[in-house]
């Protein structure tokens, strides 16, 4: 059996409706008679949820303990063993309690897809993993379950279930998404107009990114061409000259016209040096496209507008803004222009022509390289031969009795020379061969016979045709030349773009192929690797369209060692640009290997943190080891001497000081041992719902007399946090310490929790000296000690160590100043009842 097909509901917020809609879709595919279970569907006490459940076969879920609690998961066995036609399964995102056999349900998912089953699921635009960190800079609350984007880009069929800010929160606000008494907190928080516009259009434009990418696909797969108009996109075709700055706004306005619409820049290099470019120009112009929010890009092409016009359709342009011909009157009789030919053959694209203060000036001699003989030079060539001969001849009859044999051949050899250098070699020879009968039949004697008489006029008419065939040859190596020198700029202009395509950074793999795609306009390309001969070839990196496998399936391949092939697949490459391609292969077999380099790094940087670690420690605690040793030593020393006799007030002290020197000890290597978990990643959490009223007593404890200075403001019946009781238990102690040693003898700290965001929010507030708002992050590293924290006592491990251990259990521990003055840390941690 095949591949399940995959169908997601994704949705901006919770309670848009996709549980609703996903069931919907499953009632209406079992009244079609397909075999339709449901896997997993959360309620959440709605009613019009639990009715659409009703009638559909639900399967039983897996019961999972997990440190004396039961939860239920879906249970991916029983989905198996079933086999339905289509499985429903809520909430794509969610995590697996430990113990599950995946970590996530997006991985149930898959494994239920790969044995052939059909799965219709749900989730938010806030769980996917690229705009993670967007969300919380819009809403504050962290997503700790994500999917990546590619497993939701795979799905068969991803359907947005869209809803206004307004009508969510009336629907929030009339208890059919949260219960009653989440409503108030939800709307002035997470639900707000705000935030709910924001998500909306994250969702609305990643949609539209995945329909872009099922476009592209279908187009390329049915090889359509033409341009459908489903989005804007505006080209703006850049020369390198003076007038590229207009032509970019312009086109930005354009596009600024359309929400969404892209800007593309092209500039196309030309093989007969036509472009005229100034790559000082260029690189200002490509600046002002990228901070406009365009792109730029290059390609190499001999016909101008056919160039243009490839990449306008390659990217679906929908319009295409030139800027208005800079040649003179006269130069545009002789050839139509690249913006009126561009526009002939434009068409479904709008071409806008765009005046400007260089059009109709002329090109700068000094800014345009020589031409090679275009198709309307060697036009004019035969048009002047052709033409030219027959009235020469004429006029030169009419007063053939004052010239003279020489003057004849001279006149006929600046016609000829003047048609070499339009047309060049051939129509320059005919000329000459045309211009050797008329000159015998007409001018040299005995005239209308092509017979000659003296020996002399042999000897001029044939230095005249070897003079006229020499000057022909001289033009058309000249143009060959110029052609040559035009090629090898362009090239140098391609590789002068790729070396500062790789300065910027822009060196990664994927940028590079794609890059040199765009450039040569091809279909694909595609970096193929192997280990040895004997072994088949692997695709290293690609870039466009179907890959090629092997060097085989691809129109151009470079070798660049025994290992590793760039395969080209679309048109064939001029052989001139084969040197080209070989430098954008030398630069891509160099970025695979930075970019191995650069995961080689990665692994081996925690090791260098981890050693980092270690010889600070070292470095820090050398002192405040020996001190609370020194001390216990002291009084146990004392104890022990029989030649002291003590009273029991000075027994009881020295015991005192070696218990608390013991104590400080033990908590410093506790600290110490935490932290070196934390950094290697080894630190077991085991996050299970905790109430708060247990933990603090604990907290309290630890401070001995010091408690009394403590007030907690935590209300009756608080819910249960999801946390490790022991860590949360270590975190409060050293939160609490800290502040009650720098908080006024006569002022209390205060303990207080409430709820936010559907997070439990603990504060520990003092009233001491604070630390300056830009320095807050600052106390987080370990051996630091600002502010509250003093320069005697303790290495400053303690607010280090309590947000390590904050974020192991998916919490967060941030500073924020107190009103009035002093410090107030605030721990949140997820409720329980969330989770």
């Amino acid at each position: 059996m095949g591949r399940g097909r995959l169908r997601v509901y994704l949705g901006a917020a919770p309670g848009v409706g996709k549980t609703y809609a996903m069931l919907c879709e499953g009632r209406r595919a079992l009244g079609r008679g397909r075999d339709v279970v449901v896997g997993l569907v959360e309620t959440h006490g709605r009613a019009p949820i639990a009715a659409l459940v009703e009638g559909l076969e639900v399967l039983p879920r897996r019961e999972v303990i997990h440190r004396g609690a039961s939860f239920t998961e879906l249970d991916v066995a029983a989905v198996l063993a079933r086999r339905p036609r289509v499985v429903l399964v809520d909430e794509l995102a969610h995590t697996n309690v430990p113990g599950s056999g995946n970590a996530k349900r997006w991985q149930d998912v898959l494994e239920i897809i790969a044995a052939g089953i059909d799965v219709i699921t749900t989730v938010n635009v806030q769980h996917l993993e690229s705009v993670n960190d967007v969300v919380e800079r819009i809403t504050g609350v962290v997503q700790r379950e994500t999917v990546p984007d590619e497993v939701v880009r795979r799905a068969d069929q991803v359907e947005l279930v869209d809803m206004s800010p307004e009508a969510l929160r009336r629907r929030l606000a009339h208890g059919n998404v949260y219960a009653p008494e989440k409503v108030d907190a939800a709307l002035a928080n997470y639900f707000r107009v705000g935030n709910l516009t924001a998500l909306r259009e994250l969702a609305l434009l990643w949609v539209a990114g995945k329909v872009d990418e099922q476009l592209d696909r279908y187009r390329a797969e049915h090889g359509i061409a033409v341009t459908w108009e489903a989005r804007e996109r505006v080209v703006v075709a850049l020369t390198g000259g003076p007038e590229g700055d207009t032509l970019v706004r312009r086109a930005a306005r354009i596009a600024a016209r359309t929400k969404g619409a892209d800007l593309l820049a092209v500039h196309v290099t030309r093989g007969d040096g036509l472009s005229g470019a100034d790559p000082a120009q260029l690189a200002r112009q490509r600046t002002l496209v990228e901070n406009l929010g365009g792109s730029y890009h290059q390609v190499v092409g001999d016909d101008i507008p056919g160039a243009l016009l490839d990449f306008a359709h390659g990217v679906n342009a929908t319009q295409l803004v030139l800027g208005a011909s800079r040649r003179g009157r006269f130069a545009q009789l002789w050839a139509r222009g690249v913006g009126v030919e561009t526009t002939a053959r434009s068409g479904s694209i709008d071409v806008h022509m765009i005046p400007h203060d260089q059009a109709r000036r002329g090109r700068r001699a000094a800014s345009r390289p020589d031409t090679g003989l275009t198709v309307t030079r060697r036009a004019a060539g035969w048009a002047l031969a052709l033409l030219g001969l027959p009235v020469l001849t004429l006029a030169m009859s009419a007063v053939r009795d004052h010239l003279s044999l020489p003057s004849v051949i001279l006149l006929f050899l600046l016609l000829v020379v003047s048609v070499a250098l339009a047309g060049g070699r051939w129509p320059a020879i005919t000329a000459a061969v045309g211009a050797f009968l008329l000159i015998n039949w007409y001018f040299t004697p005995p005239v209308r016979d092509l017979t000659i008489a003296d020996p002399d006029n042999v000897l001029a008419l044939v230095v005249f045709v070897v003079v006229a065939m020499a000057v022909s040859a001289i033009v058309d190596l000249a143009a060959r030349r110029t052609r040559e020198a035009a090629r090898a700029g362009a090239d140098a202009e391609v590789l002068s773009t790729l070396a500062g395509h790789v300065l910027r950074g822009d060196a990664a793999l994927p940028s590079l192929l794609a890059r040199l795609r765009e450039t040569f306009a091809l279909e694909s390309v595609t970096l193929l690797e192997r280990t040895d001969p004997t072994t088949p070839w692997h695709i290293a990196a690609t870039a466009g369209g179907p890959p090629a496998t092997t060097p085989g399936d691809a129109g151009t391949d470079v070798r660049i060692d025994d290992h590793l092939i760039l395969a080209a697949r679309g048109r064939l490459l001029h052989a001139a640009d084969r040197r080209v391609l070989e430098a954008f292969a030398a630069e891509a077999a160099v970025a695979l290997r930075q970019e191995r380099l650069r995961a080689e790094a990665e692994k081996a940087r925690p090791l260098a943190e981890a050693d980092r670690m270690r010889t600070a420690l070292l470095a820090a605690v050398s002192h405040d080891l020996r001190t609370p040793l020194a001390s216990a030593t002291a009084a146990v020393d004392g104890l022990r001497a029989t030649d002291v006799h003590w009273t029991p007030a000075d027994r009881a002290e020295l015991l005192d000081t070696a218990h608390q020197s013991l104590t400080r000890l033990d908590r410093l290597v506790a600290n110490l041992l935490d932290m070196s978990r934390l950094q290697a990643g080894v630190l077991g959490v085991s996050a299970e719902p905790v109430a708060l009223e247990e933990i603090l007593p604990g907290t309290l404890d630890e401070l001995g007399p010091l408690a009394d200075r403590v007030r907690l403001d935590v209300p009756d019946h608080f819910p249960d946090v999801l946390a490790d009781p022991a860590l949360l238990e270590r975190i409060l102690a050293n939160l609490v310490s800290n502040a009650v040693r720098y908080s006024p003898p006569d002022r209390h700290v205060v303990v207080s929790a409430g709820r936010y965001g559907g997070r439990a929010e603990i504060r520990v507030i003092d009233r001491g000296p604070g630390i300056p708002r830009d320095r807050h992050e600052d106390v987080f590293l370990p051996f630091q000690r600002l502010g509250d924290r003093d320069t005697h006592t303790g290495v400053g491990l303690g607010l280090a160590l309590s947000r390590g251990l904050a974020e192991a259990m998916g919490g967060t521990l941030t500073p924020d100043e107190t009103p009035g003055g002093g410090l107030s840390m605030v721990l949140t941690l997820p409720l329980a009842e969330q989770a």
